[in-house]
């Protein structure tokens, strides 16, 4: 149960009643929280006797759904949930909408997955995990809401239509994704599907719907975050229970069989060159185990870390470990927000700010991939840095690459000088005491320190530090890139920090 303390007076009553109904809160819950507010209560009571019966699941919010073609079929025919970013059957907007229309309908419901033969590049390390996890959500989907899981693999824009034609569909529900290769295999589907049938796309992926929070690219996370923040109250509720549909899809086993064993073997084999990593293991168990197991989990264990370690690279443990999962939507980013919720008291700050990344600057990157057609090139970039980098594009430089011995030995000599320099003035100064240093009664002279020593000691200063820094650069730069080699994911912090290397140079 999450605390209803952000309800205020000017909230709106239809809101107020959906938040009472999604939360499930008995009468004498909600009177705790507002014993003496007779407006919460009275729309308590309405919200109630609108509730549905015991184990029924409630429609998503209409918000978080988008109808993408509006069928003109008069038969009812099967509804079919297209997954592809959002790989789970907990916690799926997706999932709980096409159920719950095949149940408005009296008709059956499947699942199905596209394997892309290339997908941005993507090789064992990705792919492996992702069809790892794919295996265990077809078992939990057959096994705990007897609904068919499909796998089809080549182009989506041939197989997908071609499944709907097959089964009669009158109804496909999508997932959301920002990305342009997807839309653009949507818009060919959009193309190719019956008239007669529907198609609806669902972001289960955003705590607030990308389209909800914003219809504009947004420049940074301070003019999206207030638009988010206004809209939790209305998003950011618990799941209603998913219960097997009503219709069963009749199918014979072999037509859903899928051999997971030769189908791993064989993406393994081709995208060899980038191997598995053993340390993250795929799967929605998986990923709640990460999230709030007994033995490492991040809000049981290692959440007070959060606030102050997780921008130290040499303290892993501070970060929560859950991107992996994120990612490939083996676990809800609503359901980590949900369960975060719970033990605010104990680690208020860390929980600050673990939500302002999952939700704030998750979703500030949705909005930047849907809204920025050029988001993966120097054209997506902001006015203000494409003129810089033009002002800059003839400058003369070195391979940073070709430097690395140069500085090295450059910095060693120039720290030899350094500490000769210090030496040379704490001797002439006489200021080796300490007592005399903290109470500041020193009394030896200082004439033959002249402003053009001094200039000289800051400009070798000067110099030295931007050696040192760029030196530095060049380091975390190697050990960030052989982080995301072999152990598969760079610190969050060491994505920032090497993104200004070629500035600083």
């Amino acid at each position: 149960m999450i605390s209803l303390h952000f309800l205020t007076f000017s909230t709106p009553p239809a809101t107020l009643a959906r938040l009472a109904l999604r939360f499930r809160t008995t009468p004498a819950q909600f009177n705790s929280h507002f014993p003496f507010n007779r407006r919460f209560r009275a729309l308590f009571t309405m919200a109630s006797s609108l509730a549905p019966p015991p184990g029924q699941s409630a429609a998503v919010q209409p918000g978080r759904i988008r109808v993408l073609k509006e069928g003109s079929a008069k038969q009812m025919g099967p509804v079919v949930y297209w997954m592809f970013r959002d790989q789970r059957h907990r916690d799926n907007w997706a999932l709980i909408h096409a159920v719950d229309q095949a149940n408005k309908r009296n008709v059956p419901v499947a699942v199905a997955f596209n394997l892309f033969d290339q997908f941005l590049g993507a090789k064992a390390r990705q792919l492996g995990f992702m069809l790892k996890g794919l295996r265990q959500v077809q078992v939990d989907i057959e096994e705990k809401l007897q609904i068919p899981f499909f796998l089809f693999r080549g182009e989506a824009e041939e197989n997908v239509p071609k499944f709907l034609e097959e089964c009669g569909a009158s109804l496909l529900v999508t997932d959301f994704s920002p990305l342009r290769e997807i839309r653009k295999c949507k818009e060919e589907i959009l193309k190719r599907v019956s008239d007669s049938v529907t198609i609806h796309e669902v972001d289960a992926h955003n705590v607030v719907p990308l389209w909800v929070a914003s219809e504009k690219l947004e420049y940074s996370a301070r003019t999206i975050r207030t638009k988010i923040t206004k809209r939790l109250p209305e998003y950011l509720i618990d799941f209603p229970v998913l219960l097997p549909p009503k219709a069963k899809w009749v199918a014979a086993k072999d037509q859903t069989a899928v051999d997971w064993d030769n189908i791993i073997l064989e993406v393994l084999r081709k995208g060899a060159e980038v191997p598995e990593i053993e340390w993250c293991i795929p799967g929605e168990d998986a990923a709640m185990e990460v999230l709030m197991g007994s033995k490492d989990g991040f809000l049981t264990k290692r959440l007070k870390l959060y606030s102050s370690d997780r921008n130290n690279p040499l303290k892993p443990e501070g970060l929560s470990g859950l991107s992996p999962y994120l990612h490939f939507g083996q676990i809800s980013a609503q359901r980590c927000a949900l369960e975060s919720h719970k033990v605010k008291l104990r680690s208020p700050q860390s929980v600050d700010a673990f939500l302002e990344e999952l939700i704030v600057r998750r979703e500030l990157a949705d909005n930047y991939c849907y809204y920025q057609p050029h988001y993966d090139s120097l054209a997506g970039a902001w006015e203000w840095a494409r003129k810089t980098l033009q002002d800059h594009a003839t400058d003369k430089r070195e391979h940073v690459y070709s430097c690395v011995p140069f500085l090295s030995v450059l910095c060693f000599m120039l720290s030899q000088l350094a500490d000769f320099l210090i030496l040379a003035i704490d001797t002439e100064l006489n200021i080796n005491r300490l007592e005399q240093l903290e109470k500041a009664k020193t009394s030896d002279p200082v004439s033959w320190l002249c402003p053009y020593h001094i200039a000289t000691v800051s400009f070798l200063f000067v110099l030295l530090d931007f050696i040192l820094i760029c030196a530095l650069k060049l380091q975390l730069w190697n050990a960030s890139q052989l982080e995301m080699v072999v152990y598969g994911k760079m610190h969050g912090f060491m994505r920032q920090a090497t993104s200004s290397f070629f500035i600083i140079l």
